[in-house]
């Protein structure tokens, strides 16, 4: 490679010179020839493209010198730096390789690879200064280094030289420096990879929630428990535990912090343990920290992209309590005046009572907790208007006389309705179930007959319930209807039996025929008294009844006669207020 860049460095120096190798090496000879005649003109077509005056009487100048010897060191030296030259070529070669621009002045070309020896000679005897200036080579140097003759004679023949200018060769790294370079690159590489992982995690790995109304970024392995361990709950805390009079006994006693997660609620499974023991003074260890905890369970709850969360604070709980309670009875309201008596609203007791806390002691009197509900009648005399309507009423059956009296109202075409006592139903079941079938209305004048007045709330209340059983029983028919005996039956009766009569039917014209006064004065007493609305009081049973069999038809006869209708008790209540 580098005997080609050569010639081509030679080549290219004869194109630059416009002479061929031969013809520079005569000029050189001709410059050094020691015997030049002083006055002789320089040869100015090689002086002066180098620049140079070739002095040809410098020699004499400098004393006797050995031309001979001086000639053929000269020439020696030629030799060397026509070598020098060479070398200088092929640097040129691989500098204009390099793409370095040639000059376009042939003169301009010479100068730069020449140098007129005999003008260093006259600037101050071959001064460094003049040398670094005319770029003249280390075998230059050696030679302006000897005698003073040797100087001059060399001065008295020029020499042109060739600058050596060699390029450096890149200087090659260890190794182990090579290896160093590679793998700061990879892991330059590598940390740049993570990098960029770890930015694309977190720019593009993480999704929008929402948590009450407020929407925030979070990673997107983000689970519920995390996010509310992160945010303190959201500033959600449980419920206290308060005393009976609302003091606080512990912060964390209360109801657990309310989580929801797209609408569906999710219960802890730790805080909420917790509230309910203290709800119901249990020890919890005083361990308040533990209540504060985001559930355990939350942890396993991964959220979603767009999750909509909710995190609401518990609710307060006051302790538990014992109560002493003292009831307070319901009044009784009678409305009006009537024959018929009407249960309107049951009576229902009210309560007050003194709490004691359990976990606190305290006791605290919360006065009335329950109101009482008073037990209201209602009592009326139904009279239709533009109707004259009557009820026949018989009492204290069935007996061995129900039966005659059956017959006469079913000869009349009449309705009447028979109080039963709940023995007799049970002993005539027969007469019960055709009083029914006969279109008759049944009903209870208790079960043995007693004064109710005289009976205590049990009694009473035992009393009534078997009669209208037994009635049941025989008829098959349900009824709450009550005519009280002897009609005692006032408001410590509706107290007793608050709810389990609807109604108690007194009348309003009494034959007196348990006085056994005979046919005509019953039957006068049904027809003088008689008025629209009216209630007559007779008997099928409790004794001897024959006397009222005999009056039963004309009563009914004298009563149509005056333009009556016979009702039932329920036929005239409905009448009531027309």
């Amino acid at each position: 490679m580098r005997g080609k860049m050569s010639r081509k460095g030679k080549s290219r120096k004869r194109r630059k010179s416009g002479k061929p190798a031969a013809a520079n090496n005569a000029d050189i000879q001709r410059n050094a020839e020691p015997n030049s005649v002083p006055g002789d003109k320089p040869d100015t077509k090689h002086g002066a493209s180098h620049g140079g005056v070739v002095d040809n009487g410098s020699a004499e100048r400098h004393g006797d010198v050995d031309t001979d010897q001086n000639h053929a060191d000269k020439t020696d030296t030629c030799h060397n730096e026509e070598a020098s030259v060479h070398d200088n070529d092929q640097l040129d070669a691989d500098t204009d390789d390099e793409g370095i621009p040639e000059p376009h002045d042939e003169g301009v070309k010479e100068s730069n690879n020449k140098v007129d020896i005999d003008t260093v000679s006259k600037t101050n005897g071959g001064a460094h200064s003049d040398d670094e200036k005319a770029g003249i080579t280390d075998g230059a140097k050696t030679e302006k280094a000897g005698d003073s003759a040797e100087q001059n004679a060399a001065s008295a023949a020029p020499v042109i030289e060739e600058l050596n200018i060699k390029t450096a060769k890149p200087h090659k790294l260890p190794k182990w420096a090579r290896i160093s370079i590679i793998v700061a690159v990879v892991l330059a590489v590598v940390l740049a990879a993570v990098g960029v992982g770890v930015w694309s995690y977190e720019r593009w790995g993480r999704i929008t929630v929402s948590v009450n109304g407020v929407e925030q970024q979070v990673h997107s392995e983000t689970t519920l428990g995390e996010l509310m361990r992160n945010n303190d709950n959201f500033e959600a805390k449980p419920g206290r535990l308060l005393s009976l009079s609302g003091k606080v006994l512990k912060e964390t006693g209360g109801k657990p912090v309310v989580y929801t997660l797209n609408g569906q609620k999710i219960k802890g499974d730790s805080s909420a343990d917790k509230s309910d023991n203290a709800a119901a003074g249990e020890d919890e260890n005083d361990d308040e920290a533990d209540a504060t905890e985001v559930p355990a369970n939350l942890e396993s709850i991964k959220l979603p992209a767009n999750a909509k969360i909710t995190v609401k604070s518990g609710k307060d709980v006051t302790e538990k309590h014992t109560a002493k309670r003292t009831m307070i009875p319901f009044n009784v309201v009678i409305n009006g005046h009537g024959v018929i008596q009407k249960l309107r609203q049951v009576g229902k007791e009210g309560a007050s009572e003194i709490w004691t806390g359990q976990t606190s002691g305290e006791k605290v009197d919360k006065n009335v907790v329950e109101k009482p509900q008073d037990l209201i009648v209602d009592t009326f005399s139904p009279k239709p208007a533009n109707r004259k309507v009557i009820a026949l009423t018989f009492d204290d059956g069935p007996s061995q006389y129900s039966g005659p009296i059956l017959d006469i109202l079913k000869q009349e075409g009449v309705k009447a309705t028979f109080f039963d006592i709940g023995t007799g139903a049970a002993a005539y079941p027969q007469f019960e179930q055709r009083m029914v079938a006969e279109g008759h209305q049944v009903a209870s004048h208790s079960n043995t007959h007693p004064d109710m007045k005289k009976l205590n709330p049990d009694q009473l209340r035992a009393d009534i319930t078997q009669g209208f059983a037994n009635i049941k029983a025989a008829s098959g028919v349900s009824t709450k209807m009550l005519r009280a005996p002897y009609g005692n039956f006032g408001a410590d009766q509706w107290r007793y039996t608050n709810g389990l009569i609807d109604s108690n039917v007194i009348w309003t014209i009494d034959t007196k025929d348990w006085k056994m006064p005979g046919a005509p004065a019953i039957s006068n007493a049904a027809l003088s008294k008689a008025y629209n609305g009216a209630v007559i009081l007779m008997h099928d049973g409790g004794g001897d009844r024959t006397e009222d069999i005999a009056a039963l038809p004309g009563i009914i006869d004298g009563l149509k006669a005056q333009g009556y209708e016979f009702v039932t008790i329920d036929q005239l209540m409905a009448m009531n207020g027309q």
